[in-house]
C-alpha cells in the first residue's frame, strides 16, 4: 500500500515536470524559496532606486544646511522641506545620501563581480582542458597568489591612486586616462576593477574543477570523434553546462565586495567626497552615534539589508540548479 502511494507521488511529481526544462525547474524552485524570491524583489528593486536616485532622493545628496545640523527625523526647515531620516553633521539630507550611496555597492556589486567571473572562467578553462603539465602550472600560480595579501595589496593600489589624482593632469598615456576616469567617477573606478582582478582566484578554481568534470562525459568525447576543435567544443559544450554553478558562486562573492568596498570608504580609501557612500557615512558620522544614532543606523541598516538579500539570493540560486534540492 505504501509503495502504491509512493508511486502515486512519482507519477505526480512527473506529471507536474513534464514539458518543463532543466531551467524551468531551476525557476520553479527559485520562486518557490520564499526568502530567496523576497530577496530578489529587494535587489530589483534596490537597483531601481540606485537607476533613478537623482529623481527619488528628495535633496541633493551633496547640499548642506548648518542650520540644521544633527537634525532628527521628520525635521521640517524654515520654508517647510521635510528631512524624513533626519541631517547629519553638515545639515546633509541622510536618506538622499543613503539613495545616492546605493549605486556605490551596487555599482562594486556588478563590476567587480563581472570582472572576477570573466578572469576566473577564461583562466578556469584553459587550465581545466589543458595538459596536466599546464594545468599543474597554472593551479599552482593560483595557490602562490592566495597566500599574497589580498587586502593591503587593495589597499596600496588606492594609497597610489589618490596620490597621483592630484597630479593627474600632468600624467600621460594608460596610467593618466585610468586616473582621469577614476577621478571623474568620484574616485570608485580603480578601486572596482582591483577588487575584481584580485577575487577571480575563488572563481578559477570551481571552473577548473567543473572542466575536469565535463571533458571526461561521453558527448564530449562524442564531439571530439566527429572532428569539433577544441576551442568549438569549449564555447559549445563546455561552457555552457558550467556557467550556471559559476553564476551561483559569483552571486554568493557579492557580499564580500560590497563589504569590502564598504571597508575601503570607512577608513579613507574609498570614494572621493562629497560622493556618498555607505561606508563613508557611517565612518564620517560614527562620532554621533550616542547624540545623533539615525546618521550611523539608517547607511547600516541598508548595508546589512543589502548583504543578506544577496546571501539569501545566492543560497537560492544555488539550492535551485542543485538537482539533489528539488521539491524539497
Amino acid at each position: 500500500m505504501a509503495s502504491a502511494n509512493l508511486s502515486l507521488e512519482t507519477q505526480a511529481v512527473m506529471s507536474t515536470r513534464k514539458g518543463r526544462s532543466p531551467l524551468g525547474d531551476a525557476m520553479h524552485q527559485l520562486l518557490n524559496n520564499r526568502v530567496a524570491f523576497i530577496s530578489g524583489v529587494f535587489i530589483i528593486a534596490l537597483i531601481l532606486v540606485a537607476i533613478f536616485a537623482n529623481q527619488i532622493a528628495p535633496h541633493p545628496y551633496d547640499g548642506f544646511a548648518l542650520k540644521l545640523t544633527d537634525e532628527p527625523p521628520m525635521t521640517r526647515s524654515d520654508d517647510g522641506e521635510l528631512f524624513i531620516l533626519g541631517t547629519d553633521k553638515l545639515g546633509r539630507d541622510v536618506l538622499s545620501r543613503t539613495i545616492h550611496g546605493a549605486r556605490i555597492s551596487l555599482a562594486v556589486a556588478f563590476i567587480a563581480s563581472i570582472v572576477s567571473l570573466i578572469i576566473g572562467v577564461l583562466y578556469g578553462l584553459i587550465a581545466g582542458y589543458g595538459s596536466q603539465s599546464r594545468d599543474n602550472l597554472m593551479m599552482r600560480i593560483v595557490d602562490f597568489l592566495y597566500g599574497f595579501p589580498f587586502i593591503i595589496a587593495i589597499i596600496l593600489i588606492q594609497v597610489v591612486v589618490k596620490a597621483y589624482s592630484n597630479s593627474a593632469e600632468g600624467l600621460s598615456g594608460i596610467w593618466g586616462a585610468l586616473i582621469n576616469i577614476d577621478q571623474a567617477m568620484g574616485g570608485i573606478f580603480i578601486m572596482f576593477i582591483a577588487i575584481g582582478l584580485i577575487s577571480w582566484l575563488g572563481m578559477a578554481r570551481i571552473v577548473r574543477g567543473q572542466t575536469l568534470a565535463t571533458k571526461r562525459k561521453e558527448y564530449i568525447e562524442a564531439a571530439r570523434a566527429v572532428g569539433d576543435k577544441d576551442g568549438r567544443i569549449i564555447m559549445r559544450h563546455i561552457l555552457p553546462n558550467i556557467i550556471g554553478p559559476c553564476i551561483v558562486a559569483e552571486t554568493l562573492a557579492i557580499p564580500g565586495y560590497i563589504l569590502l568596498e564598504s571597508f575601503l570608504s570607512f577608513i579613507g580609501l574609498g570614494a572621493n567626497p562629497p560622493t556618498p557612500s555607505w561606508g563613508i557615512m557611517i565612518s564620517e558620522n560614527v562620532g554621533a552615534l550616542r547624540t545623533a544614532p539615525w546618521e550611523v543606523f539608517v547607511p547600516s541598516i541598508a548595508l546589512t539589508l543589502t548583504v543578506l538579500a544577496f546571501n539569501f539570493l545566492g543560497d537560492g540560486l544555488r539550492d535551485a540548479f542543485d538537482p539533489r534540492m528539488r521539491d524539497k
